[in-house]
């Protein structure tokens, strides 16, 4: 999906003349990770209604996204799910400044009214009797993410072999869930708080010393081709209106240093 949203846009881009360039409202490609795909697709909306501009969101696994936008040349802004991309990719010239827009953080989540009595602890995920799923670390900040919460107690391993399947990203861990095909999983406490999430799973918080809030970094790519829009994009979604979004889909917002 995303090779051919680029591919769309490369092709609108060719096809516009110089008289329609100058009456086109500006547009912002986001690379957004499936996470914070809702909240970030109404601060969108409604920074389109205050600018008169077009903000398409690429969705999917931050490290899938981050290496589309390196390789296509082609954006504006990036939000992975979790810090450790910009960490791991900032001295390759990309990543530009960055705001900080939220925090997500880590839970348990189980059928709705937890019937194999799961506790908040991930060495749940050991349990014979639960079918659990995982995110991929290699594809999403939600399998990073558990994978580093898993290396830090030792079972990492063990808990991959045990599991049904890995899934690339919070979306299809919480499908599946939805579908019931699994017991047991780890995912961003905020999914289980989406409206369609809601009423099939229970979030189990885990020890914040554990499942530490994780900081949404909203990165200007240096490939932006209209930077200082992108600038108001980032302080929008960083100020109170943004926040507002952000809390109402169960995110922690940036109100707090943590």
């Amino acid at each position: 999906m995303l090779r051919t949203l680029l591919r769309l846009a490369a092709i609108a881009a060719m096809a516009t003349g110089p008289a329609l360039a100058q009456t086109a409202r500006p547009e912002l490609l986001l690379y957004c990770g499936i996470t914070m795909v809702r909240p970030m697709s109404e601060i969108a909306q409604a920074f389109e209604k205050r600018e008169n501009v077009k903000l398409t969101l690429a969705q999917g696994g931050s490290e899938d996204l981050y290496q589309s936008a390196r390789k296509s040349g082609v954006g504006d802004l990036y939000l992975p799910g979790e810090p450790s991309y910009r960490n791991k990719h900032l001295k390759e010239g990309l990543l530009g400044e960055v705001v900080t827009i939220g925090y997500n953080q880590m839970a348990l989540m189980v059928q709705k009214g937890n019937p194999k009595k799961v506790k908040a602890d991930p060495r749940e995920l050991l349990r014979d009797d639960l079918t659990v799923i995982l995110g991929n670390a290699e594809s999403g900040s939600v399998g990073h993410e558990a994978r580093s919460i898993l290396d830090s107690l030792g079972i990492y391993h063990k808990s991959i072999k045990a599991a049904a399947f890995l899934a690339p990203d919070s979306r299809s861990l919480m499908n599946a869930m939805k579908r019931k095909e699994a017991d047991l999983t780890m995912s961003w406490r905020a999914t289980g708080f989406f409206a369609d999430n809601v009423a099939a799973v229970d979030t189990i918080d885990l020890d914040p010393r554990l499942a530490k809030p994780q900081a949404l970094l909203l990165n200007l790519l240096n490939s932006s081709r209209n930077a200082d829009l992108a600038r108001r994009f980032m302080s929008f979604a960083a100020g109170a209106e943004g926040q507002a979004i952000f809390r109402k889909h169960g995110f922690l917002d940036n109100s707090v240093s943590r």
